[in-house]
């Protein structure tokens, strides 16, 4: 008993009991908030689409949520402090991305009048899509919430003096309080709690930063200008070149990789994956839904913005004080400096902000697509709206419990963890291709669309075993590029007359 507490609560933390209370309070919060908010549905129209009265500026809000992690937290701080602002090349893509799902897509599901964005896969080829579709969405998103919520629980574990065991069962018990009633209403609403937490720790850090380095702002620009820490941009020389393909194709890639991949995944983010277009369809009308798609714009490069600064205020500040100890592990930088530097308080809200941006339980997206696109199409009986309220919160019990079960087994084996993180590109590219096979032709039905969509996962597949033993030359962010265009280029074949 005392081995397993010792390996639970190894101990070695700088917080304070203050920093404890503030994240508690934080914690706690969030979790009464989705409670009160749980309360109040009454109804599985309320739960699936909050009876589309949810306001434009919410869901907006509640998006950036989504894409947020702890990734997003300590990952950007450590990739402008060891390099430059060359993650900012994706989001160039993301914009593409947003103005295109919201001028094509968007009308498309609204018409279609379906809950899930599936439901238009039936409309469009037929019923065995639309099964393909919901069940990778299923298995993408337990991977990665599984994969976000073990990365928080290690990140904040190493800041509290505690193992990620423990984090993953404090977390579980949190959702299950605050987000297994409310369905969209309650994913929305700590949606922007969680959001407001991060900007507001971004702008926080961002501040005290200031305070402390020499020269303020002068003396900033003079040290990042010198070591090119400001560069956005990476075209990687002469395309005539052997070296820019082998850039183009790497891993991470240059300007123009990047905004392939920028742009598809946020396509398939915003246009097919139903833990987004949740958000987007709860909004009264397609008006409100691309003015809430506008505010993530916003609101996303808002928090790109403010922690890619973060890091190179962390450059210029050991640079001024060369004296100070690095982490062991630099992608940690952020997190060890707010231990080790920052003040009381400020300590705390830095913890928050991991812990608060990586609670990626998407507990009514999925207890939706499975309650509606497997589940009822199976039973095809008509039930209560009480009784089918009760079986959307039972469905999104069980799925919390699985997310923690999955993060468990990946906290066991870090080559897991990152080969679950990859995985959610094996199903992303191949149904993204035919939602877009879909929107440009008017061929194909059921059996093309499905057999596509198989062959391009299968394929997806190999290439990412191909990628983790070294055998494969493609940066493996290549995946869901290539099984969009296998996808759609397979049902485009397949549906000749």
């Amino acid at each position: 008993m005392k081995g397993l507490l010792t390996h639970w609560f190894p101990g070695g933390s700088r917080l304070t009991a203050l920093d404890f209370f503030v994240f508690g309070l934080l914690l706690i919060g969030m979790a009464i908030l989705g409670h009160m908010v749980g309360n109040r549905v009454e109804d599985s129209e309320t739960y699936v689409r909050g009876n589309r009265k949810i306001s434009w500026w919410a869901a907006g809000i509640a998006l950036v949520a989504a894409e947020v992690s702890a990734l997003t937290v300590v990952g950007l701080p450590a990739a402008s402090f060891h390099g430059d602002w060359a993650y900012f090349q994706f989001f160039v893509g993301a914009t593409i991305a947003r103005a295109f799902v919201a001028v094509t897509v968007v009308p498309l599901l609204f018409k279609t009048g379906g809950i899930t964005p599936y439901a238009w896969l039936e409309t469009r080829f037929g019923p065995w899509t639309r099964v393909a579709g919901a069940c990778a969405f299923i298995t993408t998103r337990l991977c990665l919430s599984a994969v976000r919520l073990l990365a928080a629980c290690v990140a904040a574990g190493a800041l509290m003096g505690w193992g990620p065991a423990p984090m993953l069962v404090l977390l579980t018990v949190i959702v299950l309080v605050g987000l297994t009633r409310g369905g969209v209403v309650a994913a929305v609403w700590t949606g922007v709690f969680q959001t407001g937490i991060v900007v507001g720790v971004g702008i926080l850090s961002i501040l005290f930063f200031f305070r402390r380095v020499d020269g303020g702002l002068g003396g900033v620009w003079s040290l990042t200008s010198a070591a090119d820490k400001l560069r956005i941009f990476d075209l990687g020389g002469s395309p005539l070149s052997l070296l820019f393909f082998k850039r183009l194709f790497g891993d991470p890639p240059i300007f123009w990789g990047a905004l392939i991949a920028g742009f598809l995944g946020s396509t398939a983010s915003f246009g097919t994956d139903h833990e987004m277009t949740q958000k987007i369809m709860s909004t009264p009308d397609v008006r409100s839904s691309i003015r809430a798609i506008a505010v993530s714009f916003a609101g996303s490069l808002a928090v790109i913005v403010l922690y890619l600064s973060v890091g190179t205020l962390l450059f210029v500040y050991y640079k001024q004080n060369p004296g100070m100890a690095l982490p062991y592990r630099v992608d940690q930088i952020y997190a060890h400096f707010a231990v080790t530097a920052m003040p009381r308080i400020m300590r705390g809200l830095v913890l928050s902000a991991i812990v608060l941006a990586s609670i990626d339980f998407p507990l009514a997206s999925l207890s939706t697509v499975f309650s509606v696109d497997l589940r009822r199409r199976q039973t095809r009986v008509l039930t209560s709206p009480a009784t089918e309220l009760s079986s959307y919160r039972r469905a999104a019990v069980v799925f919390a419990l699985l997310i923690a079960a999955l993060a468990f087994v990946f906290a066991s084996s870090p080559s897991a963890l990152s080969s679950g993180f990859k995985f959610g590109a094996v199903f992303v590219g191949p149904i993204l291709g035919i939602f877009l096979f879909g929107i440009v032709s008017p061929q194909g039905g059921d059996r093309e669309a499905l057999i596509a969509f198989l062959s391009a996962a299968v394929f997806d597949a190999i290439l990412l075993t191909l990628a983790e033993r070294g055998a494969w030359f493609f940066g493996w962010s290549w995946i869901l590029p290539i099984g969009t265009s296998v996808s759609a280029g397979m049902a485009w074949w397949l549906s000749r007359p």
